[in-house]
Formats: C-alpha cells, structure tokens, sequence
C-alpha cells in the first residue's frame, strides 16, 4: 500500500470515528483518474447492529449512515484530504450494506490524482 493510500484511508477512518463513534476496521482504496474508491469493512457500533435487527432499525441505520457523511462532506472536506491528493474535492457518493457491515464511497475529484 502507498503512503498516499495510507493517508487518505487514515484521514477517512478518523473522520468516521469522530462522527459515529467508531471507524471502519478495515478500508481499502484504489484511485481511478480524478476518483478515489474505498470500500470500508466493519463500520457498525455495537449499538447500530442491534437497531438493525429489525427491518424499520436497518433502514434507520442505513438511511442514517448515509445521509450524515454526505452530510458532512458537503460542508467541507476532512482537513487534508484536498492537499494530499493534490486536487479539490467536489462530491461523495456513499452507500452501506447493512447486513454484510460494509460500505462504498466514491471521492470524486476536480482533476486526476496523481
């Protein structure tokens, strides 16, 4: 893995942790032209996995999941994320898997990554 790829996963693990509490166990990220792709493993709580026992607490964590990261990247990007891949970030397209406890965000950038 490259210095670049660990920095970027480690800026997006901090940011999760800070929001909900705890960040993904494990991420991997590839950068395709001006995208970088991370699939994120083991983000759910303790407390997240019980809510979604049922079917209303699986949407209401998805839905919640969801909406509060793009949320927060359309405020701002985490600090540092533009510097490290050298270009500016423009949107987040983002979904969970509840059931399998696994994620996919899509960091779409104004320019490739180098």
């Amino acid at each position: 893995m490259s210095k670049k790829t660990h920095d970027f996963n480690d800026i997006i693990r901090k940011l999760r942790k800070d929001l909900f509490g705890k960040g993904p166990e494990r991420i991997h990220t590839i950068f395709v032209e001006n995208m970088a792709i991370s699939t994120l493993y083991g983000n759910l709580t303790p407390t997240e996995k019980f809510i979604a026992s049922t079917p209303e607490g699986k949407e209401m964590v998805h839905s919640a999941r969801t909406s509060m990261i793009q949320a927060v990247y359309k405020k701002a990007p985490p600090a540092g994320l533009e510097d490290l891949v050298g270009a500016k970030f423009v949107y987040l397209f983002s979904d969970i898997k509840v059931e399998e406890d696994m994620a996919v965000s899509v960091f779409y950038f104004d320019k490739p990554i180098q």
